[in-house]
């Protein structure tokens, strides 16, 4: 938007254009660029926990505006009584009916000053909808939203057109009640599919320019994969930023930028409602890089948008946490996770919601950390085995190489990460190596070593055998003898999908 504003804008920058593809238009550029008078706000600020907050910051939002436009009170071209009416958008008290008109007479001023229609830009039209829901006065900003929308948008001659963007289609909330000419993009449109972000091409000159081409795999794995229309294109943002990271580390490793600029509720309410297998297979097949298929509907309400599962699959593709694959039919979509920063949020949410699990059985807790500190593997191995069938599992086949057994790791330290007056240690060095998991139990001396494997062909006895060699050929246990642990177990675990084997070396 910020680069709609620069392009059009009357005196704006033009030399930030040259050299680009868009200055070899001649014709277009000598006809639209900095010929239009230009109003562009962002509702993404409008974030609050009551109406009359929102309100509140939509006044000063209008006022940022005006105050931009002071120079209007020396125009020849406006009278007296447009200043003075101007003039009511600085002041401190606005009443509602000022806030909604406060746009289309901007819209107004300014082409009666220039003579020119005006471009209007609104960035985000939807974030304070999300909020009025998710804080419970959402009938009452819809009203204000579509009445400062009909106001500048509906038969209003100032304006040359306007450019609205946000994640949400909410055609049915009414906030464009009337506005029966527009024209809605959406990512499964074709029309401008590969200007939503960075094209893999793009990528490629970006790292080149900037000596960074060898990490091209790494920038691919973690930030492309969003299809939009027919283009598979990349996070322009993330990509910015993981490329200001490497210019000053080289060894710097991917973030999760993603994360800094959304609070993922969608996911976390999708994967809370999960209660089916079906629905927690589905997730399990698009964690380990599978592809599914669902009938997405665009045009959710939001007192749709949490009601159902089926609601939830299509809230996730519409705001980019799931992607197309192939072409749809229909409404029907090849849905998959489009890269490992998406992935992560998932993860991350199923290990939250996992602890969330732990954190309630205290009883089940108890029990398996008696069991595990008495030398009883079948009851360990019962309880981690009902751990994992409450919880959707992580198969690490997404990335070359990942080890399979990451997710079963986590799930043993979210376990032991509630036994407050436990030492537990993940994979600290010890013996000749690395061990998985150390424990020590100050309070009776004693020391904890497991080991955990993923047995791929399904052969948990030969995991845990595995393990508990790994164990003694390492001398994994030396850490705690030398901490004074005088007596140490050590327990094999393998894992399987979602079944488990624990064997006590003897």
């Amino acid at each position: 938007m910020s680069m709609l504003k620069s392009f059009f804008e009357l005196n704006g920058n033009q030399e930030i254009f040259e050299g680009l593809d868009i200055s070899r238009e001649t014709e277009l550029c000598e006809k639209y660029m900095g010929k239009f008078p230009v109003l562009s706000v962002s509702l993404k600020g409008i974030y609050a926990k009551t109406y009359e907050t929102a309100f509140d910051l939509a006044v000063q939002l209008i006022r940022e505006e005006a105050r931009k436009l002071q120079y209007l009170f020396d125009s020849e071209k406006l009278t007296q009584y447009d200043k003075e009416a101007f003039s009511g958008l600085l002041q401190g008290d606005m009443e509602e009916g000022t806030l909604c008109y406060g746009l289309k007479f901007l819209s107004q001023l300014l082409q009666k000053h220039y003579g020119r229609q005006v471009i209007l830009l609104i960035d985000e039209y939807d974030a304070p909808l999300a909020k009025a829901f998710e804080y419970g006065y959402f009938d009452q900003m819809v009203v204000l939203i579509r009445n400062l929308f009909e106001q500048v948008l509906k038969t209003n001659d100032c304006l040359q057109f306007a450019v609205l963007t946000g994640c949400m289609r909410i055609s049915k909330e009414s906030i464009f009640t009337g506005l029966n000419n527009l024209k809605v993009l959406s990512i499964t449109d074709v029309r401008f599919d590969e200007y939503f972000g960075f094209t893999d091409k793009e990528v490629k000159e970006l790292l080149s320019y900037y000596d960074l081409s060898d990490q091209y795999e790494m920038v691919k794995e973690w930030y492309d994969g969003y299809q939009f229309g027919n283009v598979e294109i990349y996070c322009p943002w993330d990509v910015i930023n993981y490329c200001d990271l490497l210019r000053a580390d080289q060894d710097a490793q991917p973030e999760n930028f993603w994360s800094n600029t959304s609070s993922n509720e969608a996911v976390k309410r999708f994967l809370q409602k999960a209660g089916n297998s079906k629905t927690k297979r589905e997730i399990e097949d698009l964690i380990a890089g599978g592809v599914i298929r669902k009938e997405v509907r665009q045009e959710l309400t939001y007192q749709e948008m949490y009601h159902t599962i089926d609601n939830l699959w299509s809230l996730l593709f519409t705001t980019g946490y799931l992607t197309q694959r192939g072409k749809p039919e229909g409404n029907c979509f090849n849905l998959a996770i489009p890269n490992l920063e998406i992935r992560s949020i998932f993860t991350k949410q199923i290990m939250e919601i996992f602890q969330e699990i732990v954190q309630e059985s205290g009883e089940m807790l108890n029990r398996f950390c008696d069991a595990l500190q008495h030398g009883d593997a079948m009851s360990v191995e019962k309880c981690l085995g009902d751990y994992l069938r409450k919880t959707i599992s992580i198969r690490d086949t997404f990335v070359k190489g990942q080890k399979q057994e990451n997710f079963y790791h986590g799930i043993l330290l979210g376990i032991l990460g509630f036994k407050d007056d436990w030492g537990v240690f993940s994979n600290r060095e010890s013996g000749e190596g690395y061990s998985d998991i150390l424990i020590e139990v100050e309070d009776e001396g004693m020391g904890i070593v497991i080991e955990v494997k993923y047995a791929g062909d399904g052969n948990l006895e030969a995991g845990c055998k595995a393990a508990l060699k790994q164990i003694e050929q390492k001398r994994y246990e030396e850490f705690l003898y030398d901490e004074g642990m005088g007596e140490i177990l050590k327990y094999g675990v393998a894992c399987y999908k979602k079944r488990c084997k624990v064997l006590l070396y003897q």
